[in-house]
């Protein structure tokens, strides 16, 4: 007879289950982990919201990724397992989900090792990044995803909207001929730009087709931060921002 399976789509109760099985309590995981109690307590409870940093810590402490963590299940039994195989694309990991989504850990580039990037492409030799970040996407896409981390202040105006300094974005890589072609389903959405020699997150607001440029605009509207047109030629690659993680 085949066992009925419980579903849970976060970590939270997985963090039970796992603390239980090695017969740890509450107080003993805080103290691996190096938290109160009262945030254990928390991180147990449905709605909790981990920073990323503990939640590599408690993915470690169980021999985990923070990919496997999230897709641990729980059956009738108590028992945590992961159902659903990974599969690797354009150098990010995906792992399936209900209602056809999926759990991507891509690659991510952090500030201060964006000329390293640039000098990759340069090369055509990007091999595996040392660091990934979850998000959950609806789709594939045919392209790669790669993470960002924002430098400055530019596109930070205080909306919904904003991409403050340090935020982490996910961004689907995007041909070229998009821009070459002036698609105008492009403009007035936020795009990561690598650069030959930098990377920005501007939106992009329209082409100038006689210069062969694409205009950027910052959201904030401090004088420091001025709008500007980037010549095409300078792009080396183009990311819609699909994603993103404060």
């Amino acid at each position: 007879m085949r066992n009925n399976i419980t579903q849970y789509s976060n970590y939270m109760y997985a963090i039970k289950q796992l603390r239980r099985k090695k017969n740890l309590s509450q107080s003993d995981l805080a103290l691996e982990i190096g938290v109160s109690l009262r945030t254990i307590q928390l991180y147990e409870k449905k709605d909790a919201n981990i920073p990323i940093k503990n939640l590599t810590k408690i993915a470690a402490y169980f021999d985990l990724s923070i990919a496997e963590l999230y897709l641990q299940e729980v059956n009738e039994a108590q028992e945590t397992y992961i159902r659903r195989q990974p599969f690797t694309k354009n150098g990010s990991v995906f792992y399936p989900m209900d209602h056809g989504k999926y759990l991507v850990m891509a690659p991510l580039i952090l500030t201060e090792h964006q000329n390293e990037y640039i000098e990759s492409l340069v090369e055509n030799d990007f091999g595996k990044s040392t660091f990934q970040s979850g998000f959950i996407v609806d789709f594939l896409g045919d392209e790669a995803y790669r993470a960002f981390e924002i430098s400055g202040n530019s596109m930070d105006d205080g909306s919904i909207v904003a991409i403050p300094n340090k935020a982490i974005v996910l961004g689907l890589k995007l041909g070229r001929t998009a821009l070459e072609k002036e698609n105008k389903t492009m403009c007035n959405k936020p795009y990561i730009l690598v650069c030959r020699d930098r990377i920005i997150c501007k939106w992009i607001t329209g082409f100038n087709g006689k210069e062969n440029a694409v205009y950027c605009q910052n959201l904030n509207k401090s004088p420091e931060y001025q709008d500007f047109e980037l010549p095409l030629d300078d792009i080396l690659e183009i990311f819609e921002v699909v994603k993103k993680q404060l």
